[in-house]
Formats: C-alpha cells, sequence, structure tokens
C-alpha cells in the first residue's frame, strides 16, 4: 500500500512521472477554482492593537509605518470592501461562477451585509484566519485561539461552519493546531503541487488542496509584472490553454486567486472579464470551490496508509 508522507517532513517526489487521473466531473480536462481573498479590515492597523500599519498587498507601494497609521493605506482596502466586492461579485454572478471566499474574519465581521450576499450566491466561505497577519512569530497559544474564534465567529455570520482553511503566511504551528481543533475537510496552505493531495498530520490523514501565488492578482502590486488588465487576461489564458492541452491524459487543477482592492479596480477587473469569456468558450471545465475539490477527492481518493517519506 501507498504510505502517506508526513507534514512534518518534505515530500520532493509527490505524484511524479504518472499523476492520477483525478476524474473530475463531467470528464473536465481543467478545474477551475477562483479564489477571492476578502481581507479589509483585517490586515495590521494600529485600531486593531497592532505595533504598526498594513505594508502588503496595496498596490500603491507605500510601507508599513510602525506606531502611526496610513490613511491612504487604509482607505485601499476599504475601497475593496466598499466597491470591489461588489463588483466581483455581480461579475460571478453575470458569468454563473461558484467561487471558494478566502475570507479573514475580522473582516467579514466589520461587513455582515457582504457575508450574506456570498452566502446567498452559493459561495463557499473557508477561513483566512481571524487576522491578516503572519503567524510565523505568532506564539502557539494566541494563533490557537485565533483559530476558535474564526470558526466560531464565521459558523455565526453565515450560518455553516468552514470546512477549508487558508492562512496566507501560516507558520510552524499552523496545520497542526488546525488538526488539533479538528472539522477541517482540508487547507490550501501549499504551492507544491496542480493536484490535491494527502498528508500526515499528527498521525491522521490530512487533505492539501493547492493554491497558486502566481495565477494570482497580487501580481498588479508594485513591481510584480501586472501593469494592465491584458496582462493579468494573457497571463491566466496561457496557463489555462497548457493545462487544457495536457487535460486530453492528464487533467489537473487551476487555482486562480484574487482581491477585492486589486482585480476589484475598473481597469483590472475587465481582464477578468475577458478570461472569463475566453474559458466559457470550451467544453469539459469544471468551474468549482475548494470544498467540491475536496470532497470529489475524498470520496475518489481516500487517504492511503500513514506512514513517513
Amino acid at each position: 500500500m501507498q504510505l502517506m508522507p508526513d507534514d512534518a517532513e518534505r515530500d520532493f517526489i509527490g505524484y511524479g512521472a504518472t499523476p492520477p487521473d483525478p476524474r473530475w466531473p463531467g470528464g473536465a480536462r481543467v478545474a477551475i477554482n477562483i479564489n477571492l481573498n476578502y481581507e479589509a479590515g483585517g490586515e495590521h492597523s494600529l485600531l486593531e492593537g497592532d505595533s504598526h500599519s498594513e505594508g502588503m498587498l496595496t498596490d500603491i507601494g507605500f510601507p508599513a509605518y510602525e506606531g502611526v497609521r496610513s490613511p491612504i493605506v487604509e482607505s485601499v482596502f476599504e475601497y475593496g470592501s466598499r466597491c470591489g466586492v461588489w463588483r466581483l461579485l455581480r461579475i460571478f454572478a453575470r458569468f454563473g461562477i461558484p467561487v471558494s471566499i478566502l475570507a479573514v474574519v475580522r473582516a467579514l465581521e466589520r461587513n455582515p451585509e457582504v457575508a450574506r450576499a456570498m452566502v446567498a450566491a452559493g459561495h463557499e466561505i473557508l477561513s483566512h484566519g481571524y487576522r491578516w497577519i503572519d503567524y510565523h512569530h505568532v506564539p502557539e497559544a494566541v494563533e490557537r485561539e485565533h483559530i476558535a474564534k474564526a470558526v466560531a465567529s464565521l459558523t455565526q455570520l453565515t450560518g455553516n461552519r468552514p470546512l477549508g482553511w487558508f492562512t496566507g503566511r501560516s507558520g510552524p504551528n499552523t496545520r497542526r493546531l488546525l488538526a488539533e481543533h479538528g472539522g477541517f475537510l482540508y487547507d490550501r496552505d501549499s504551492l507544491g503541487d496542480e493536484l490535491p493531495y494527502w498528508v500526515a498530520v499528527a498521525g491522521q490523514p490530512y487533505l492539501i488542496v493547492p493554491y497558486s501565488l502566481e495565477t494570482n492578482d497580487n501580481r498588479f502590486d508594485q513591481n510584480h509584472g501586472f501593469s494592465k488588465a491584458d496582462d493579468f487576461f494573457a497571463y491566466l489564458k496561457d496557463c489555462f490553454d497548457l493545462l487544457y492541452e495536457e487535460g486530453a491524459d492528464q487533467p489537473k487543477l487551476m487555482s486562480i486567486a484574487i482581491h477585492d482592492r486589486l482585480i476589484g479596480r475598473p481597469a483590472r477587473a475587465v481582464g477578468l472579464i475577458r478570461f472569463l469569456d475566453y474559458v466559457k468558450g470550451f467544453e469539459r471545465v469544471w468551474f468549482c470551490r475548494g470544498i467540491d475539490i475536496a470532497r470529489h477527492w475524498r470520496q475518489h481518493f481516500p487517504p492511503p496508509g500513514i506512514g513517513g517519506v
């Protein structure tokens, strides 16, 4: 029997030259999973008791400021929750596409109206942590508390317990703490494959559905590569075209990540619209949420035996 690698070790082999046929629904050659990061109000802020302002993924190039607020950066995040998220929800509705909402829970607490709209539209809401911060140096006890708060608050806000998790800046304790808390079907904190895969965490099977920081509108951030909508469209199109060609005998997952404060701007949103127009012209494409992938994998590829690498 194949043995499941322990998450505490590093696996450089994965599926190797012969990845499994994922048997996506409808015989799809590509599964497309769009992930909308909702983070406004959960970022670093002196108003949240942090020592500095946010300096990451603001697209205007302002650094983090120690000990003082950064009003212009705060307004970038506010744009996402005031305008960008609503534009994106309209686009998803126009194309009839279900997506995964990677929700920073503190952010949704500050805008329950958008949480209700996401649920009503049939989108999956999974936890993007209680705060949008880097957990590499957060004490284990604090991170454990944040996981519990995230689950409790998302359950209250949406009426359903989150079944997926994505920290984004996960620390060395994150996956173990999630396994200890229990109740999650998968997490997204990996860039390591193009198909889901199992690992062992604390001696138990644990499913990972890979994410992407590459087919991601974070490249609209300062000096990261995208400067206009056509750049975003061309990059996604090239990725899809190759995956679709390879999908004739090796279907894969295309994970796309977006942010309401980035792609939600009008001049950028048209790149997303062009991509959706393009891929809607293909047959055998499965638009899915992360939870759909996780349930499919659990049904068709149950965990193998547990062992070491």
